[in-house]
């Protein structure tokens, strides 16, 4: 894993969306248009990072990402917002709005 990776988003001030996916899930596959919507969206205000949990095992095991796909929001490095599965793109950029 790229340890740097995990102490940017810890130490990263203002808040941050992360998505954990893998290719080979439909359900990510599904939530891959909503993501980039969401992207679109915040460009500017809030940073979207997304990992491959096949290309990234250790962050995604150091974070307990146990269902991809899976959704936090962290807010001055601290995780405050974390969910599993498909979700609204609308919740998914409120979340992320909300904790500007």
């Amino acid at each position: 894993m790229d340890k740097d990776m995990l102490g940017r988003l810890l130490s990263e001030k203002g808040t941050v969306l992360v998505e954990f996916y893998a290719t080979w899930c439909p359900h990510c596959r599904k939530m891959m248009p909503v993501v980039e919507d969401v992207k679109a969206s915040l460009e500017g205000k809030v940073p979207v990072y997304q990992f491959d949990i096949d290309k990234e095992p250790d962050l995604s095991d150091e974070l307990k990402v146990e269902v991809v796909p899976t959704f936090m929001v962290f807010k001055d490095g601290e995780m405050v917002w974390k969910t599993s599965g498909e979700i609204d793109g609308n919740m998914l950029y409120s979340k992320a709005e909300e904790n500007m």
